[in-house]
């Protein structure tokens, strides 16, 4: 796609969760499943200041449900139970996100104001989430040029869902109150790998701290995509960087389908004063019907109600993503009443007949171009869904709606609420305003980290380590302890080696995930003391991987990984060699890889390779001679 004539705009949002102490209280910023508390809420939206709501709590609150909190003591306390006032940031967040702000090219606050964002969805206690702006005006520079930060935040994260339910939602307390800092760039962005490369390098900023958090849910990823004639759509959940350019693309041709529809309609003269809540019943028409759904629905009491939707026949058929269509943005609007929708571009189908779909043809009255929509329920649920279908095709004669949507793992996206309003913040009145003090810009600006790529530069140039290895080191955030290691007395090459290249081999074999840096550190530390040899690490670490509650020396002893004695290997190769004898009078020196062959056979991981080698080049001199 020529992304320049498109006028493709991309901008950037990055949460990144912060290895501190929760921002406004003074309990550890950990997860825990174990429960010893539950309450429940309602939130209502409020209006601003400005006498104005906020669509988007408008949205959530529509959906009439209420929210089951758990919590347990050791990680929650009244603050973020909405019990009582929040105490002062914590300080370790405060200088972390200063740190960033100073690796992103920008500019700090002199003063720190903390703000309340409304939030309804049920995911803060309170129904807002506070958050304040630490720096702004930063910058990424990339090959297609320079891409502005506006505005680097610090803000409190929010529960995490255990349940979804009919009218209720499960959370827990643990991860509330979680430090996040947000970074939004500009939307300079105009290629989708160049979203990649900023997001890359923003991450890597935000490592080189070492006080992010780290695994699935710590970092958050959010694009803001429009094209020329389109609209702008917010996606959020992108968690894997490369999916962010494959959303991009589907973005982008999504947008582009649907301003084809656009025209469609207006070629066939559709005009939003055609597009009428007229609900028809057509309950009589699917009595004996052989849809599952459809059948349930009326033997639970429940009405078959149909909408005519003028000129949009084959269109709500049509692919606007791989495997979605508009009919699927439709159903996706329809959701958050019934569990789906019919439309006449799919049917007959489902246990829909043939007889069916005319019957609701003639009932409608419809014409070869117009379409229908039907759903199945409750009369006024269903009143409510084809509300929300006929206010989406209204959408379609005008293109692109603005809205919020959720990234699904394909790289396709699906609605999730309308773009939030401008009115949804207001002051924090309990945290008075933060100052930034010259003297600490100037102690943090002296003592910022490494960013991965310098570390990376760093270790090829002081370690004599391979680039490659030096890269997947930082890029596996396994550099930190690289560093422990050779100040341990590692050699460099063999610290990087087991960390990467047997490590990374284990990958296929066992769960690598359940080896610790403590199991690591104990497994390194055998090795300096003469305990084991470098060969045993890849048995030692597939049996931790198995049984991670195991130590490194009992592993060593079970399997009789520990070293033995020069004598002791002595003798098993003497063993070897008098087993071998023949073929070593014959061959001499040419027996050299055989027998080495079959003494590492019995000594491998019990003794160090160097030494055997010695002794058997040693001693078949002997009998050669």
């Amino acid at each position: 796609m020529d992304y320049e004539k498109l006028g493709l705009k991309v901008g950037l949002e990055i949460h990144r969760q912060l290895n501190t102490k929760k921002l406004f209280s003074p309990v550890p910023g950990e997860f825990s499943d174990e429960v010893d508390f539950t309450f429940r809420r309602r939130l209502r939206p409020t209006i601003s200041e400005l006498g104005e709501i906020d669509p988007a709590a408008l949205e959530e609150f529509k959906k009439g449900r209420s929210y089951v909190y758990e919590g347990n003591y050791r990680l929650t306390d009244l603050v973020y139970m909405d019990e009582e006032p929040p105490h002062m940031p914590d300080e370790e967040a405060l200088r972390v996100s200063l740190q960033i702000s100073y690796l992103l090219n920008a500019t700090p606050v002199d003063e720190i104001h903390f703000m309340r964002k409304i939030v309804i969805d049920g995911s803060n206690v309170s129904g807002f989430q506070r958050t304040a702006i630490v720096a702004m005006n930063g910058r990424v520079e990339t090959p297609w040029g320079s891409v502005g930060i506006p505005t680097i935040c610090l803000e409190e994260d929010a529960c995490r869902i255990v349940e979804r339910k009919d009218g209720e939602v499960i959370y827990r307390l643990d991860r509330l109150g979680i430090p996040l800092v947000e970074i939004a760039t500009t939307p300079d962005i105009h290629h989708p790998e160049q979203a990649k490369v900023v997001a890359k390098y923003i991450g890597d900023a935000l490592r080189a701290t070492r006080k992010v958090k780290r695994g699935l849910g710590t970092i958050r990823q959010d694009l803001n995509v429009s094209i020329k004639g389109g609209a702008r759509v917010e996606i959020k959940g992108v968690q894997e960087l490369d999916m962010i350019p494959v959303i991009i693309e589907r973005e982008v041709e999504r947008q582009l389908k649907l301003l084809e529809i656009r025209d469609e309609l207006a070629r066939r003269g559709v005009k939003e004063e055609d597009l009428k809540e007229d609900f028809r019943d057509v309950t009589g028409i699917f009595t004996n019907t052989g849809s599952r759904i459809i059948r349930k629905a009326i033997e639970g009491g429940g009405k078959v109600l149909a909408v005519k939707l003028p000129g949009f026949r084959g269109l709500i058929g049509r692919e606007i993503e791989p495997g979605r269509r508009l009919g699927t943005e439709m159903a996706d609007r329809a959701k958050k009443y019934v569990r789906g929708i019919f439309h006449i571009d799919e049917l007959p189908n489902y246990g829909i007949t043939e007889g069916e779909v005319r019957a609701v043809v003639e009932e409608l009255g419809l014409g070869e171009e117009d379409a229908f929509v039907l759903v199945a329920g409750e009369e006024e649920v269903c009143r409510k869904a084809l509300s929300e279908v006929v206010k989406r095709a209204r959408e379609a004669l005008h293109g692109v709606p603005e809205e919020t949507r959720r990234a699904l793992p394909d790289g396709n996206t699906q609605y999730m609420r309308p773009l939030p309003g401008k009115a949804r913040m207001y002051p924090e009145t309990d945290i008075p305003p933060i100052q930034v003090t010259p003297e600490m810009k100037e102690e943090i600006l002296a003592n910022l980290p490494e960013l991965p790529q310098e570390r990376v530069e760093r270790y090829v140039r002081e370690y004599k380590i391979d680039r490659s290895l030096a890269e997947t080191l930082v890029n596996e955030e396994r550099d930190e302890l690289f560093e422990e290691l050779v100040e341990m007395g590692v050699k460099p090459s063999l610290a990087a080696s087991i960390l990467v290249v047997v490590l990374r081999g284990l990958r296929k074999e066992v769960p690598i995930e359940n080896i610790t840096d403590d199991h690591i550190r104990e497994a390194f530390d055998l090795y300096l003391r003469g305990r084991i040899a470098k060969e045993a690490f890849e048995e030692i670490f597939k049996e931790l991987a198995r049984n991670p509650e195991k130590s490194a020396s009992r592993v060593a002893e079970e399997k009789g990984l520990t070293l033995l004695s020069e004598a002791e290997v002595e003798s098993i190769v003497d063993e070897v060699i008098a087993a071998n004898i023949e073929v070593i009078k014959a061959k001499g020196m040419g027996a050299m890889g055989m027998i080495m062959g079959r003494a590492m056979a019995r000594l491998r991981g019990r003794a160090d390779g160097k030494l055997v080698n010695q002794l058997v080049r040693k001693k078949i001199r002997e009998i050669s001679s």
